[in-house]
């Protein structure tokens, strides 16, 4: 990875679109390939493209419960058309062609017989006896579905590095495929720092917090497909840092804290000593303090402390490095325009994730701030249902001002 000295200069900051454009450049994906059936597919990132073997459907059939017939039987009457009956096709059927002048019984799924092109459905058809009265003004293609309809043979169904949903599954099962090439999960190295750290659980001494962002960037992993390695908590010492790091076999090591210039930061210094520092300091806010580069080829990504600003810069940088490196297509999440329903009072010069519920009010989707707002608050992020954010040029935000919203449903 290129050095990039640049970035040390004192107020030097990259824009997160300069870091995100760099990080990537910077890195190829490292998952292997395996084949798996269906069952173990959910989730993953599909290794390589799945193309059509067959048509869906790969014959006409009727899409509703009815009649089938050949609308030229029918069209131009003066009224009802007299078909008699002729065959019932139910579905797994294999029809013999359509006796011309008539109509058969059909169900949905059936194949349409040979000759057969329209279906009046059961609701509006009228017999009598074995005898349909057909109404003139039927169209073609009503109620059918046609050869390939949904896919053509030979078409691309599936793209590969797009991670796998149960409709995508069910589409490949619908074709045919039992098992499918995925790539293999990434296996990420986590770890938090600071000597007032302490896990989840544990008394806690006075000036001492349990770890929140473990557990947070953990779930984020596991939820874009990652295996976690726990390295676990490592104090505000560079020694211990170093052997916590070095000889860690991962595809990318994760870290939270100690990327700042204070005097008990050490991340950065010892990651440059182990292998070397891409960027350093992001003009976002929260997330300022943040350093991606590589130990012993390994690449890093060292977030900020506070939780909020760890979650804001893993949104921002986190989430696409993953994807590169799991050899997913790197996707922007989905932003949406909503109206501002605050004031908020800023100077540009950095992005901004503000915490934010929306809500439907007059027709409109109206951003509220929730709780609390500063970095290191987690019960306002626990809240919110969407990050607002604020470009990097913007100024003072109004109530009714249109505001970008990045959704976190489906998101993670």
């Amino acid at each position: 990875m290129p050095g990039a000295t640049d970035c040390y200069i004192a107020d030097t900051l990259l824009s997160v679109d300069q870091a995100r454009e760099r990080l990537l450049h910077a890195i190829q994906p490292v998952a292997g390939v395996a084949v798996v059936s269906l069952d173990e597919a959910d989730g993953r990132v599909l290794a390589a493209d799945v193309v059509a073997e067959h048509s869906l459907p790969p014959f006409a059939q009727a899409a509703m419960d009815g009649y089938a017939l050949d609308h030229r039987d029918v069209a131009g009457g003066p009224g009802p058309v007299r078909l008699p009956l002729s065959a019932r096709v139910a579905a797994g059927d294999a029809p013999g062609p359509l006796v011309p002048g008539t109509a058969v019984r059909i169900f949905t799924g059936a194949p349409l017989p040979a000759g057969a092109d329209t279906v009046l459905m059961q609701e509006d058809a009228v017999l009598d006896g074995d005898v349909l009265l057909a109404p003139s003004d039927l169209t073609p293609g009503r109620h059918c579905r046609a050869v390939g309809e949904d896919i053509a043979a030979g078409a691309l169904a599936l793209a590969a590095g797009r991670r796998l949903s149960p409709p995508a599954l069910a589409l490949a099962a619908a074709l045919g495929f039992q098992v499918l090439a995925v790539r293999a999960p990434l296996t990420v190295a986590l770890l938090s720092t600071g000597d007032e750290v302490r896990p989840a659980g544990t008394p806690l001494v006075p000036g001492a917090i349990h770890d929140a962002n473990g557990p947070l960037l953990s779930a984020l992993l596991r939820r874009l497909g990652c295996r976690v390695l726990p390295v676990g908590i490592v104090g505000d010492d560079p020694d211990a840092l170093e052997a916590a790091l070095s000889g860690l076999k991962a595809d990318l090591i994760l870290s939270s804290g100690g990327v700042s210039a204070g005097e008990e930061d050490h991340v950065k210094t010892v990651v440059a000593r182990l292998g070397g520092i891409d960027f350093w300091r992001l003009a976002l806010k929260p997330g300022k303090p943040l350093a991606f580069g590589h130990v012993a080829g390994t690449p890093f990504l060292g977030l900020p402390g506070n939780p909020f600003a760890a979650f804001a810069a893993f949104l921002a940088l986190g989430r696409p490095l993953v994807q590169r490196l799991a050899g997913e297509v790197v996707a922007d999440p989905q932003r949406l325009t909503a109206r501002c329903g605050f004031s908020h009072a800023r100077s540009p010069g950095k992005r901004e994730y503000l915490r934010v519920v929306l809500r439907q009010e007059d027709g409109d989707t109206v951003a509220r701030l929730v709780g609390a707002g500063g970095s290191a608050a987690l019960s306002s992020l626990a809240a919110a249902d969407a990050v607002a954010e604020v470009e990097d040029a913007r100024d003072i935000l109004r109530p009714g001002d249109p505001l970008t919203v990045i959704p976190l449903h489906g998101l993670f």
